[in-house]
């Protein structure tokens, strides 16, 4: 039986300002750390922005899990995983999804995360979805009173350098002062990739959405070129390949 956490949530929706840092530990040591603008939303109650800004940011419930039409219809996807891992949820129970906006129509998301929480915001469980640039994407799911570090069987092909083996070490973080959500790649006993992606929340006002724009224009485009370019650096430099077996 899990036991309840509570979760003090941030004004949402937020907007998720901070960083991408990523590491890999071996066999070549390559570490980079970008700037990160993500979104914060209750799936109950999704931003309404101005049509003058919805192409600089629009988030599409259909960009995750099983491409539901509608936020509703994806907080029933949560609901559904988590149930499927004897997580009990109810009707009444509020999701907030970290992730990525689309802009001017172009969106990738490596992670998203979502977090179920009971009518009281104690949190029931996690949903992380990771996705691959080969038109994959899987889910793990942590309970609630593991969110500070529970390990998960790596069953997904995510990059080209990294086979299925190994093990997930994972730790999150919901807060009004900050938001985290930490993956770190074992094998064998000792670390191959850590990712992390973390910032604080601030209101997702009109202006604030423009502001973020100007300052890191075109994310989702960059999240998509940034991914690409580390590719290229790692097969430079001889890294193996690892094709994929499905």
């Amino acid at each position: 039986m899990t036991v309840a956490v509570p979760v003090t949530l941030p004004t949402l929706p937020a907007l998720v300002v901070g960083k991408v840092h990523h590491t890999r530990h071996r066999p070549v040591l390559h570490q980079f750390t970008h700037g990160s603008d993500q979104w914060l939303i209750d799936l109950d109650d999704p931003p309404r922005l101005p049509a003058w800004l919805r192409p600089l940011a629009t988030l599409k419930a259909q960009d995750h899990l099983d491409g539901a039409p509608t936020h509703v219809e994806l907080k029933t996807s949560v609901r559904t995983r988590l149930e499927e891992h004897g997580i009990p949820t109810a009707d009444d129970d509020r999701v907030v999804m970290l992730a990525y906006a689309r802009t001017l129509g172009h969106v990738f998301d490596p992670m998203s995360a979502f977090w179920c929480l009971d009518r009281d915001d104690h949190l029931r469980g996690v949903v992380i979805e990771v996705r691959n640039t080969y038109g994959g994407r899987h889910t793990y799911v942590v309970p609630g009173d593991q969110v500070s570090g529970t390990d998960l069987d790596k069953v997904f092909y995510v990059s080209p350098f990294n086979d299925v083996s190994g093990s997930y070490r994972a730790s999150l973080r919901l807060g009004p002062e900050r938001v985290a959500v930490s993956i770190r790649l074992d094998r064998d006993g000792s670390p191959v990739v850590t990712a992390t992606v973390s910032g604080r929340p601030r209101p997702a006002t009109n202006r604030a959405v423009l502001a973020r724009f100007a300052r890191r224009p075109f994310m989702a485009q960059r999240v998509s070129a940034l991914i690409r370019a580390h590719g290229i650096w790692l097969w430079l430099r001889r890294l193996p390949v690892h094709p994929r077996t499905t």
